[in-house]
């Protein structure tokens, strides 16, 4: 019974069971949601959403935010495709993505520590820097002709299961067993939960607080280039307003605004269910105009639930703190 307790109270299974609640009640009204076909279908919609996620989860458990996702993804989409249509190769697009996203990161980091900007606007100027960049660089056109192979690449399988899918979610294991298992990894929650108690413990916060920026950067550039193999083109706004999609993803998922609380896994599936909601929308029929009233209603719902969810970890760690005083005091 404790061991089911326990489970319970974990965020991430409680969303986890969100997720299938949801294909079970659609389902019901519409039999052809729950088709291995949807299922699949909603997994390859949410890796892009999924990438962005984990990076955006590294910055939100140091106490700050990244807005600039969406720019990024822009950006480092536009190169990737252009690489590509070139005859360039996939490593060489993604040796691009990568030191595209790092130095935007680096950018973003910069801003926040040594020039004491607040994440959302630093983050935010470097959002509209981005989007101008990207104007500038595809000279306002789309980057289109995207060679065939690179559009395979989203649908190449292997034993049946999605290869982008499998790498994404190894990826997404392998970092919650970092940030949970490493003591570098803890380090993030440690920042977020209190920065001048992980600096009196040692901890270098104002570089931890960079590398959480840069992987943000890193990772959405990957999406960039998820996005480039998945759409087959890229737009002059490609990317646009996703950072809220992402932001709700996290927070969805447990993933605390005020920092130092949440992990990968629940972004991932955080991100999963509102992609599946889209899709939900439309196997049930709902007019397209609803979509946004529905997105913006969920959004309210999940920053009340982060508000309980951070006032209910700030009421148990106070519980915990007073007994270890009593107890101290008794002995």
């Amino acid at each position: 019974m404790s061991r089911s307790a326990n489970l319970i109270k974990q965020r991430e299974f409680r969303t986890l069971l969100f997720l299938i609640l949801l294909f079970v009640v659609v389902g019901f009204i519409n039999s052809d949601y729950l088709s291995w076909q949807n299922i699949d279908k909603s997994l390859k919609s949410s890796l892009l959403f999924i990438v962005l996620a984990v990076g955006m989860t590294f910055v939100l458990l140091t106490g700050n935010l990244d807005i600039s996702v969406g720019g990024t993804l822009g950006i480092s989409a536009a190169v990737c495709g252009t690489i590509l249509r070139d005859g360039g190769n996939i490593f060489l697009a993604v040796i691009a993505a990568i030191l595209i996203g790092a130095c935007i990161g680096l950018i973003n980091g910069f801003g926040v520590i040594k020039l004491k900007i607040s994440s959302f606007i630093m983050t935010l100027a470097i959002l509209s820097i981005t989007r101008v960049v990207q104007v500038i660089y595809t000279d306002g056109k789309w980057v289109e002709n995207i060679p065939a192979h690179v559009k395979e690449l989203s649908n190449l399988d292997i034993f049946g299961i999605n290869l982008l899918s499998f790498i994404v979610i190894v990826g997404v294991i392998f970092v919650q067993l970092y940030l949970s298992k490493s003591s570098k990894g803890r380090y993030y929650t440690a920042i977020g939960d209190n920065a001048d108690g992980a600096i009196s413990l040692g901890i270098p916060v104002n570089r931890y607080i960079a590398y959480s920026f840069v992987i943000s950067g890193v990772c959405a550039s990957l999406a960039g280039l998820i996005f480039v193999s998945q759409i087959g083109f890229v737009s002059t706004n490609a990317g646009a307003g996703i950072e809220l999609t992402v932001i709700a993803s996290c927070v969805l998922g447990g993933v605390s605004l005020i920092g130092g609380i949440g992990t990968v896994v629940g972004a991932a599936l955080g991100a999963i269910i509102l992609t599946s909601i889209n899709s939900a929308l439309v196997y049930m029929k709902v007019p397209a105009f609803w979509n946004d009233t529905i997105s913006g209603s969920l959004l309210i719902m999940i920053v009340v639930i982060d508000a309980l969810l951070a006032f209910n970890a700030s009421k148990k760690a106070k519980k915990v703190r007073l007994n270890a005083r009593v107890l101290q005091k008794e002995a």
